[in-house]
């Protein structure tokens, strides 16, 4: 056997034992279709394969598979060569089109040998990912008649990759569109000042900052937004990302510094993952409340480089609370407090004062006549009118309450005789201005005042208003009675 032979001979044995897929091929055509292009002006091949996507098939169609071996067989699940070739159109379909382009531009511009990823397909149909390298063999540069390509089958690669970037793309989704305000930020500077603090000696740190507040403000400007999602820009009223960033400051201001500081507190006592409510503003300056999340990731607790960040906005749910407690606290009618309030009051200024305390009672008379005869809408807008009259007279730490249907009651903390009778005198006065302004039923009361010093007992100065009121209420109807009659004579 000489040589030549035994080199042959193992050329063999190498191509169909090989553990990888090769390919012997002819791209003679596809130099042939080449040349008939270039004679006829074609200069761009990317732009001519994109006038006429039809030409990539017929490059495509151009390639003559001489022969492969038995590791391409098993990949491509084919029993013999012959019923490979058989079936190329199944093998080459698809995406694969697309990804050729690459090696016809590197054959254009006079490459022997390309590197590329591509697309094929099994006889039983599975999706292959392959590596293909080729390279034009030595002694067949001018007519590319034979040509050695090889396949590495990187479809597991492939498919890693992908569920990577499908599970990057679903946590960004998740972050992105969360129904509640995101956001990423790097604490690192913080970190870093708070233990430039903890190096000087520093034990008492909420001390710390109440000598220096200014370090609060440090710590905030050192705070690096890295991203929000789509609900914050919402809730805060910004239009862009790069416009919420900017305005960083409109928005994290007055009430935010204490509960910033109480952060940096819990921050210095260890405290990683913390809640709270603060209070933040929307770029168009209308107040949010706001139920804050804190986190430092697990994965940056050395540095606080990655720290999440969830806000809720509980702006709602504060009005709410706002308006039940203002509901426990006043009469809806008239606006002042109800008697509720007013019972609490009066025992705390039992207990604490100040004194001397004066109390007014107060009684409307003539509103049940009004309701009978004209209907409870009509003794409704009286009872509004005298809201109006007692809350523009009474002035804090003074109070007025509705206590009944038609009975108020005016409490006046370190007010004597003399300041309650100047209060009475007030009201008498509104009373008359509000009666002109409003035409029809005319309002009339009945007061009664009483004064108190620290000892007496509050029941007593209570019973004392209220006896001067409906003596004063005595002498109105008497005094009505004797008119009727003197009318009727």
């Amino acid at each position: 056997m000489t040589n030549s032979l035994a080199e042959g001979l193992d050329f063999e044995d190498m191509f169909d034992l090989a553990p990888v897929s090769l390919w012997m091929e002819d791209y003679s055509e596809l130099r042939q279709l080449f040349d008939q292009w270039r004679a006829n002006g074609v200069v761009d091949l990317l732009a001519f394969l994109r006038e006429d996507p039809q030409q990539l098939a017929r490059c495509s169609q151009s390639y003559k598979v001489l022969r492969v071996n038995q590791y391409t067989l098993d990949l491509f699940k084919a029993p013999d060569q012959q019923t490979l070739q058989g079936r190329l159109h199944e093998v080459f379909r698809g995406d694969m089109l697309d990804s050729i382009v690459s090696e016809l531009l590197a054959l254009w511009q006079g490459q022997l040998s390309f590197e590329t990823r591509s697309v094929n397909y099994a006889l039983d149909g599975r999706r292959l990912d392959v590596q293909v390298r080729a390279r034009v063999l030595p002694g067949y540069e001018d007519s590319w008649s034979r040509v050695l390509v090889s396949l590495e089958d990187v479809t597991a690669e492939v498919q890693s990759t992908l569920q990577l970037q499908r599970s990057e793309q679903y946590a960004r989704d998740l972050f992105e569109y969360s129904p509640v305000s995101l956001w990423v930020e790097d604490f690192r500077e913080v970190k870093r000042l708070l233990d430039e603090v903890r190096a000087r000696g520093i034990s008492d740190f909420r001390t710390f900052l109440k000598v220096h507040p200014e370090f609060v403000t440090r710590c905030m400007q050192e705070i690096h937004v890295l991203d929000v999602n789509r609900q914050t820009l919402q809730m805060f009223g910004a239009q862009s990302k790069a416009q919420l960033l900017q305005n960083l400051p409109k928005i994290f201001r007055g009430e935010m510094y204490e509960s910033f500081a109480e952060q940096l507190q819990d921050l210095w006592d260890g405290k990683l993952v913390q809640q709270r409510e603060v209070v933040n503003y929307a770029l168009t300056g209308d107040v949010l409340h706001i139920h804050l999340e804190f986190s430092i990731m697990s994965s940056h607790m050395e540095n606080w480089g990655l720290v999440l960040l969830s806000l809720v906005d509980i702006t709602a749910r504060k009005k709410a609370e706002a308006y039940l407690e203002y509901l426990g606290k006043h009469d809806v009618l008239t606006q002042l407090r109800n008697r509720a309030f007013y019972t609490e009051e009066l025992n705390r200024l039992s207990r604490k004062g100040p004194w001397p305390l004066s109390l007014i009672a107060i009684d409307m008379n003539g509103l049940k006549g009004v309701n009978d005869e004209h209907g409870h809408a009509a003794g409704d807008a009286m009872l509004r009118r005298m809201g109006e009259v007692l809350a523009k007279a009474v002035d804090a730490p003074a109070c007025a309450a509705r206590i009944g249907g038609d009975e108020f009651m005016v409490l006046l903390p370190a007010t004597d005789e003399r300041g309650a009778q100047a209060v009475q005198e007030r009201i008498l006065s509104l009373l008359e201005l509000n009666n002109q302004f409003y035409p029809g039923h005319t309002i009339h009361v009945s007061m009664g005042m009483a004064c108190g010093h620290e000892g007496t007992p509050i029941e007593s100065i209570v019973q004392r208003a209220d006896q001067a009121m409906y003596a004063e209420k005595a002498r109105a109807y008497q005094a009505r009675t004797r008119d009727r009659r003197l009318s009727e004579a």
